[in-house]
């Protein structure tokens, strides 16, 4: 049986022609099959995309083979399969597209993006040496570097969360004040791959924030070496059709469910059609109507 994988990659670096690029990679990932999301600016690119190995392998091959891509960050994921046509079951189409910004922190003018990647961004922390930065450092804060509802399944032991439902939200959540008492603390800032972190550190940086680092690969990274034995706890929440992936049997259930209070890290979309928001609900309640509580018939 043919095997399934997701590809997780992004690399910073200035890109002259960012749409000439993106027919390039539409026209590369649509001949090996595959389904994904990938985004392009003149800073960079970023993806997700999934299919047979064998289509996947050939991907990065040829995508690597562009100068400017050779330093591209990947992780390696197993997909859920594939259909009767050999196309991933994770993703419903193939999505190329060009933005102002690979990772919508509404911020575009900030970002400084050299041929190394970004520039004045936080010092990195591979995962190997997470543990003893902490063990240095007692008065460390986990900065989570995603939108809160992915932190209701898994984050970092104490992690810091900021009430964010998306990326554009954290500059302002930032200028608050509400993490001022922070700006002269150790912070390690962290996400799924690593890719929202390096932007989000060089922001709290220019913000004030003097000590600033960010986790090296991100939870993907980290959780690949440690499992469930490190600081990591519960799930991790992706943006495909299987939701969220554990590192290791017996991973720790931390999600409630809104209807019943069920430890799981199953999700799922607000009930009403106009909401985007996402809700933890175990397997129980997946025939029942979910809805945040800005609507009306929560719990229904």
């Amino acid at each position: 049986m043919a095997q399934s994988k997701i590809l997780l990659y992004y690399v910073f670096t200035p890109i002259p022609d960012p749409e000439a690029i993106r027919l390039w990679q539409r026209d590369l990932a649509a001949s090996l099959g595959l389904r994904g999301r990938i985004l392009l600016s003149a800073d960079g690119m970023n993806g997700t995309v999934g299919g047979e190995i064998r289509a996947v392998k050939r991907y990065l091959r040829a995508t690597r083979e562009y100068p400017a891509f050779k330093n591209l960050d990947v992780k390696w994921s197993d997909g859920t399969g594939l259909d009767d046509e050999g196309l991933s079951l994770d993703f419903p189409k193939l999505s190329v597209k060009v933005r102002e910004e690979i990772v919508s922190f509404g911020a575009p003018g900030e970002l400084a993006v050299g041929s190394e990647g970004i520039i004045g961004g936080g010092e990195r922390i591979a995962p190997e040496d997470l543990h003893e930065f902490v063990d240095a450092h007692e008065d460390v804060v986990f900065f989570d570097g995603r939108n809160a509802f992915e932190a209701q399944i898994g984050r970092f032991k104490d992690a810091v969360v900021p009430d964010v439902s998306n990326t554009r939200q954290f500059v302002a959540e930032l200028e608050s004040g509400r993490y001022d008492h922070l700006k002269d603390r150790p912070i390690v800032t962290y996400c799924t791959g690593g890719i929202r972190c390096e932007v989000l550190s060089g922001l709290m940086k220019n913000r004030g924030f003097n000590e600033v680092y960010q986790l090296d690969g991100g939870i993907v990274r980290y959780g690949e070496q440690f499992g469930n034995d490190g600081l990591w706890e519960g799930s991790l929440y992706v943006f495909d059709r299987r939701g969220s992936i554990d590192f290791a049997p017996g991973a720790a259930r931390i999600g409630q469910c809104v209807v019943c209070d069920t430890s799981t890290s199953d999700m799922r979309n607000c009930a009403e059609p106009t909401c985007r928001a996402q809700l933890v609900a175990c397997a129980e309640h997946t025939e029942t109507p979910v809805h945040c509580p800005s609507h009306a018939g929560v719990l229904a």
